[in-house]
């Protein structure tokens, strides 16, 4: 929802910042991979406890995933290679933000409540796919209620009441899993539903007079030219 509406309007006033971050030399590919590490420092201290400095780290680690596409487009250097490696670097984000949770809550918390954030995660993952796919054959599966702004928005309510996170965890993953059928539809609506069917090609077959003409004919010919004994 915020990703379709907001981050394209957002990246175009953010255009000045991203040329003057140009400037001293930093691409986006820079930002891209610096929020990975910001990523991987905020995973580890969600998962030692500290969900106060993993919330800081959260939004560090959301900053470089506004500014990059920013960047990019004020030095004109937005390239299907550099938008491949922010795709797969927000998947790697995801990962280590809901395993620092995983980690954090296998320690806190009894039973298998630990199962959650990697419940959230494989939804995630497949609204991911869905839109890659789509994407592939020419079809639109952008938009839904819990996307990856929301996603983090809603981690970063989680690590603020951390008495809340378990009950923040299950929404994220209703309305993730809704967002995926959402997606679903969409492009079910948008294919065709069967693929048209195909002309049979015409193959010119001898009939069974002609194959007996040429039979007969091949015989007499190789009778009037077989030598004599």
């Amino acid at each position: 929802m915020f990703d379709g509406h907001f981050r394209a309007n957002a990246e175009q006033r953010l255009q000045p910042v991203g040329a003057q971050i140009r400037r001293t030399g930093i691409s986006a590919d820079h930002l891209t991979a610096l929020g990975v590490v910001m990523a991987l420092a905020a995973s580890v201290a969600i998962g030692a406890g500290a969900l106060r400095a993993g919330l800081v780290l959260l939004v560090l680690t959301a900053l470089p995933d506004v500014l990059d596409g920013a960047v990019a487009k004020a030095s004109g250097t937005a390239s299907p290679r550099g938008a491949f490696f922010d795709s797969v670097s927000d998947r790697i984000t995801d990962a280590l933000l809901l395993g620092g949770v995983a980690w954090y809550l296998s320690t806190t918390q009894p039973g298998r409540i630990a199962v959650l954030p990697l419940a959230v995660l494989a939804a995630s993952m497949l609204i991911s796919y869905e839109r890659a796919k789509a994407d592939s054959l020419g079809f639109d599966a952008r938009g839904g209620l819990m996307e990856r702004a929301e996603r983090l928005i809603a981690l970063g309510i989680g690590l603020l009441f951390s008495h809340l996170l378990v009950g923040v965890l299950w929404v994220m993953l209703v309305l993730t899993l809704f967002t995926a059928g959402q997606r679903f539809v969409k492009v079910w609506s948008q294919a065709p539903s069967a693929r048209s069917p195909r002309p049979a090609r015409r193959r010119n077959r001898p009939t069974s007079r002609r194959i007996a003409r040429r039979t007969t004919s091949d015989w007499r010919t190789r009778s009037r030219h077989r030598p004599t004994s």
